[in-house]
């Protein structure tokens, strides 16, 4: 794998042609109601709900992606979580609060308001993200980590998942920047992410082992952003062998012989994030060819036979490919989110 890529971005490819059909299929998904579910007659879960709105955004279908917010809205509990899991419309039995599903919406806020530029779009927003991130941060321990979710008894499981922590890590960024931007005042969360943070890069301890077989425990630290520069190198080589299968994808989990493109388009969104640029787009291109003649890309395919791993056609990952794509290629106004630079302070102007 090459190193210290450039930071210019790489020229279109045909990748891009892909884009319009990927956006009309996460569009064909969604419910008439605004709520996107994984796929046609699916389930409904508040992360991939948001992350397939962000996919529309990507393919500029701006009016679709504010009816996913809207649905958002209308659904959020009277605590500010959501239901891990819906069906029908109506709460899945057995679900529960999710912390990290919950948080979720303070990145699709704001990147529906770097796409649109529209500061009315964060005002109504406001409400629900507040209460979102009050939520999760009310479940955080003293050590910084949150656990991963409550039940619908009201009991806390006290077990702490890396991956839905770094991921709750660039929702508290995202929040504050829209608490930024409406001129509130959010010390609580500032405080929180730097907890957050601390924990995600110095206490490995306090998540839980199992999940260290699964690709997103390796390079979302890096993706969220919570871990950055030598040590993001560090962390994205070392796994490297382990997860990389080129021209295949990245493996959902280390023992097994399937990749997925969900993950193969993150961990090039995670390699875009640090400016390794085309390190990110060879790896995009190993999920290019792994879709459906509807726009749909493969959820995951075995290898070396090439068997298409399970049929089910899921939005969620077409908006991943989409995300990577637009940080790669710049197709839209937010496509920096998740660049690293993107969360660096201003520097400050020195005055004569």
């Amino acid at each position: 794998m090459t190193h210290g890529a450039t930071s210019a971005r790489p020229k279109p490819v045909p990748l891009l042609a892909d884009i319009p059909a990927a956006g009309d299929f996460i569009a064909s998904v969604q419910k008439e109601d605004g709520e996107i579910p994984w796929s046609t007659g699916g389930k409904t879960d508040p992360w991939d709900h948001v992350e397939s709105a962000m996919g529309l955004d990507v393919a500029g279908h701006r009016r679709a992606a504010e009816a996913a917010y809207a649905w958002s809205v209308r659904t959020q509990l009277a605590d500010g979580s959501w239901w891990s899991e819906y069906r029908g419309g109506k709460p899945a039995n057995g679900a529960y609060k999710d912390a990290n599903m919950t948080a979720y919406i303070a990145v699709g806020a704001y990147h529906h308001y770097l796409v649109s530029g529209d500061d009315g779009f964060l005002h109504r927003m406001w409400d629900c993200v507040r209460r979102a991130v009050d939520y999760v941060v009310g479940l955080q321990r003293p050590e910084g980590h949150i656990p991963w979710a409550q039940r619908a008894d009201g009991s806390i499981s006290e077990r702490t998942l890396l991956t839905g922590c770094a991921s709750m890590y660039l929702s508290f960024g995202a929040a504050l920047k829209i608490s930024e931007r409406l001129g509130e005042r959010m010390p609580r969360w500032t405080a929180a992410r730097v907890r957050l943070g601390e924990s995600i890069r110095t206490k490995p301890n306090l998540f839980d082992p199992s999940k260290a077989r699964f690709s997103m425990d390796w390079y979302y630290p890096v993706l969220s952003g919570a871990v950055t520069g030598e040590d993001a190198e560090k962390r994205i080589d070392h796994g490297w062998k382990t997860f990389a299968v080129p021209g295949w994808g990245i493996r959902c989990v280390s023992d097994r012989a399937w990749t997925t493109m969900a993950e193969t388009a993150e961990l090039s969104l995670a390699l875009a994030a640090m400016g390794r640029l085309s390190d990110a787009e060879k790896v995009l291109f190993w999920a290019a060819d792994k879709k459906y003649a509807d726009g749909a890309f493969w959820t995951g395919v075995t290898f070396p036979d090439g068997v298409i791993y399970t049929t089910e056609k899921t939005a969620w990952t077409g908006a991943a490919v989409l995300l990577a794509a637009d940080l790669l290629y710049g197709l839209t106004p937010a496509s920096r989110l998740f660049s690293h630079d993107f969360w660096k302070p201003a520097p400050i102007r020195q005055t004569a």
